[in-house]
C-alpha cells in the first residue's frame, strides 16, 4: 500500500463541476469533494504558497525557493505542500533531491468557475 493519497480529482480540466453558488445550489456530494481545495486554501501561508507555484516562470516551482520565501521551518512547508497536494491543487515531481511543484490549472478553474458571479443588468 502507497505512503502517497490520491490527490483530489475534483472533475477532468475541461469539464465544470457545477454551476456557479450564485445560480444553484451545490450539492452535498460536490461540495464534500470541493471543501478540501478550499480548506486547504484557507492558510495564510498555503495561499501565498499556491500563488508562488501558479506565478511560477516555468509553471513550475522547487522547493528550494519556497522555502526562503517564509520564516518557518522546512518541515513546516513541506506539511503545507503536503496540504496542497493532498487537495489535488498542486503536482510534485521529485528530481534528485529537490520535489518541483505545479499548479492543477483544471482544479483551480473549476474552482473559480464556482465562485464566480455574473453582474446583474442595471434597471
Amino acid at each position: 500500500m502507497s505512503k502517497q493519497p490520491t490527490p483530489l480529482t475534483v472533475l477532468d480540466a475541461e469539464t465544470p463541476c457545477c454551476p456557479p453558488l450564485a445560480q444553484r445550489r451545490v450539492p452535498a456530494e460536490t461540495a464534500a469533494v470541493l471543501a478540501p481545495a478550499f480548506k486547504a486554501l484557507g492558510d495564510p501561508v498555503r495561499l501565498q504558497l499556491m500563488s508562488m507555484i501558479a506565478s511560477a516562470e516555468d509553471g513550475e516551482a522547487c522547493v528550494c525557493d519556497l522555502t526562503p520565501a517564509f520564516d518557518l521551518s522546512g518541515p513546516t512547508i513541506s506539511h503545507h505542500l503536503r496540504t496542497l497536494r493532498e487537495a489535488g491543487l498542486v503536482d510534485a515531481e521529485r528530481r534528485g533531491t529537490w520535489v518541483y511543484y505545479r499548479a492543477r490549472p483544471g482544479v483551480l478553474r473549476q474552482l473559480a468557475a464556482l465562485l464566480t458571479i455574473e453582474p446583474t443588468p442595471a434597471r
